[in-house]
């Protein structure tokens, strides 16, 4: 088997483009679809990893803050042609999401949509609590099964979940801080009964700035920073560090669009990150959903482009490991929370209706995310040309 090394394009720079745009393209489904169409391709397509590298790799993203795919995505890229194919490779998965994001948000967004335009967001929106929850409980398990077996650990698992859903529900521009103050109670507890773990702490502590009220531009490169860097434990992370800066601190966006743009993130292919352009758009137009997809997406390519050639080290690096064993289930919480706060921007009978529904077919039928938004989004269109009150 060809394992190229890092330090040459062993793949050409137009098959990686091709490749990974194609991923970006049809990536439907989040991080599970995206693991799903990188291996076949690097591994036995291209040949640039084994199995086991993939897997290692792929644990050491889980490992890292902000979002996991992408920053696969980049690595496997990174593997393939150096730090020229994580560019190439990372620009390829990232942009169609940005993209049709941005395009979607000139629609939905707008200050006088069409009313079926409008119904259908109402109706997608409805059913977004129900994503929340149905991807909190995805995680769940394999969190739990860390810490399976130790009692003290199990608690301290419960008391992390519990702050992160309260900071969320309640002290959402906070949230920031809550994160890394689970992630870092944990990690002082690993030192005091074990050796360090190696360096992999210390980059945390450039996160530690809380949330800053810095207006205009700087706001919201902010608020796309806390996004990008700290999406500890899945995409849904983003809704609660970004509601609360877009909707009650800025005003950005109504609560009724917020939810537009969360089901918009959705229902595109390629990193559910890329939601932050919409909030980007409704700030300060494309200007605006440039900077903040811009701002989100770079720690993920600067942890791969400046660590790339020790990256899968971070997979045994202890520090790290005990940082996210307090972040992550915090995270969690926080998702449940943002279930919380999503339901909570409904103001109309038949959005609930249509949340009882959603959660149903995710949580009981199983039915894919994208086609239960879909169909609420074809409910509530259908609910508009019927007279249906519609959000503000």
């Amino acid at each position: 088997m060809n394992t190229p090394g890092v330090a040459g394009a062993r793949v050409p720079l137009a098959v990686i483009a091709r490749e990974w745009t194609r991923i970006g393209v049809t990536g439907f489904g989040g991080p599970p679809a995206h693991i799903a169409l990188l291996r076949p391709l690097v591994v036995e397509r291209l040949g640039v990893m084994d199995a086991r590298e993939f897997q290692d790799a792929n644990a050491a993203c889980g490992l890292l803050p902000g979002p996991a795919s992408t920053q696969l995505s980049i690595f496997c890229a990174y593997r393939a042609g150096g730090p020229a194919g994580a560019i190439v490779g990372g620009l390829g998965f990232v942009l169609p999401a940005v993209v049709l994001i941005i395009a979607l948000s000139l629609l939905f967004l707008a200050h006088s949509p069409p009313e079926w335009v409008r119904g259908a967001g109402a109706g997608a929106g409805a059913a977004v609590a129900a994503v929340a929850v149905q991807a909190a409980r995805g995680l769940i398990g394999p969190s739990v099964d860390q810490v399976r077996g130790s009692r003290p650990r199990t608690a301290r698992w419960a008391t992390y979940l519990v702050v992160g859903g309260v900071v969320a529900a309640l002290l959402g521009p906070y949230l920031v801080l809550a994160l890394l103050a689970c992630g870092l109670f944990e990690l002082l507890l690993a030192r005091r009964t074990g050796p360090p773990g190696g360096a992999a702490g210390r980059p945390l502590a450039l996160l530690l700035p809380g949330s800053v009220s810095v207006g205009g531009f700087g706001a919201l490169a902010w608020t796309a920073f806390k996004v990008g860097a700290l999406s500890f434990g899945g995409g849904f992370v983003i809704i609660p560090l970004m509601q609360g800066d877009a909707v009650h601190t800025y005003h950005w966006m109504t609560g009724a669009q917020f939810l537009n743009a969360v089901a918009l993130g959705q229902i595109t292919p390629g990193p559910v990150v890329a939601t932050v352009a919409a909030v980007g758009y409704a700030a300060h137009g494309v200007l605006g959903a440039a900077l903040a997809a811009l701002v989100a997406f770079s720690p993920s390519f600067s942890f791969i482009l400046l660590g790339g050639s020790r990256f899968e080290r971070l997979r045994g690096n202890r520090d790290a490991r005990a940082f996210l064993d307090g972040a992550g289930p915090a995270a969690i919480g926080a998702i449940l929370g943002a279930a919380v706060l999503l339901a909570g921007e409904l103001h109309h009978v038949w959005q609930f209706g249509l949340l009882a529904a959603s959660a149903v077919a995710l949580l009981l039928a199983r039915l894919g995310i994208v086609q239960t938004l879909l169909g609420a989004a074809m409910i509530g269109g259908v609910a508009a040309y019927a007279g249906a009150p519609l959000p503000h």
